[in-house]
């Protein structure tokens, strides 16, 4: 055991955020893409994989699906993380000295209210926490970083505004992965079944394969369709069900998702975040 989590991205990034907050007790392992984190899982270097699936604000993570059903790896918990930003600048700079600020391309939108307010420009960076390092390294009172308090702690910058985000409810969900299976019962608010499989080709055969989750009285939270091998006839599904593979309902439904189906691999059981209740 190395007692590590690796995730993607640079030290104070939200993905790191994710880690401390699901499992503080283990040293966060950066890594430079995502193929990364799951190779470093893989080859032993760290014990779990923190990856995002989805953003209230921006859907799912792209190619995070993809990767997930060849990882070799399975959901053991999932964790949510609020993206709370704020503004991080050098020690002695003061809000009204800052005139440009920098992040991700998809944190600067966010956060275009308050830029506005406050004659700010933005300026994109390859990562926020990659923006916050090279803040702190360039000592400029007139730049600032958006990123977490994390990343300011991280990189000895110090907060001129907290939580400036226009709005309030961007959320990511995050899974944590491991080489081993866990199908205990487990949590306080019910277990998730995250599973992936293939239709036939036949008509109403999604339609049918679904039918026994609703005869069965099991809530799916989660639906998505992705191309296999760049096929507009072979769609591979990701689904999120609320229950466990032991459950007598999962188990009738389950059979009947085999009748139309060309196969079925179960990703993990875990169990449910309080946030989704």
């Amino acid at each position: 055991m190395t007692n590590r989590i690796a995730f993607q991205g640079e030290p104070g990034a939200y993905s790191h955020e994710a880690c401390r907050k699901a499992r503080p007790d283990m040293e966060a392992l950066p890594c430079r893409t995502f193929e990364d984190v799951i190779e470093s899982v893989r080859a032993g270097a760290a014990d779990l994989a923190m990856l995002p699936v989805e953003n209230t604000t921006y859907g799912r993570v792209a190619d995070i699906h993809r990767l997930l059903p060849h990882s070799g790896l399975h959901i053991i918990d999932e964790a949510f993380v609020r993206v709370h930003i704020n503004l991080l600048a050098v020690p002695g700079a003061r809000l009204e000295d800052i005139t440009e600020a920098h992040s991700h391309l998809v944190l600067l939108p966010q956060c275009a209210g308050f830029l506005k307010e406050h004659g700010i420009r933005g300026r994109v960076s390859p990562d926020n926490a990659r923006a916050a390092r090279e803040v702190s390294e360039i000592g400029d009172i007139h730049s600032a970083a958006l990123a977490s308090e994390l990343a300011g702690e991280i990189y000895g910058l110090n907060v001129l505004a907290r939580h400036i985000e226009d709005h309030g409810d961007n959320t990511t969900r995050f899974l944590v992965m491991s080489q081993q299976s866990d199908l205990s019962r487990r949590g306080d608010h019910g277990m998730i079944t995250s599973f992936v499989f293939q239709v036939r080709n036949i008509p109403a055969a999604l339609y049918k394969a679904m039918g026994g989750f609703a005869t069965n009285g099991i809530n799916m939270t989660k639906l998505e369709s992705y191309m296999v091998d760049g096929s507009f006839t072979a769609t591979l599904f990701y689904a999120d069900i609320v229950g466990h593979p032991d459950d007598r309902n999962v188990q009738l439904a389950m059979d009947e998702l085999a009748h139309f189906t060309t196969n079925v691999e179960i990703l993990g059981v875990y169990p449910a975040a309080q946030p989704r209740g």
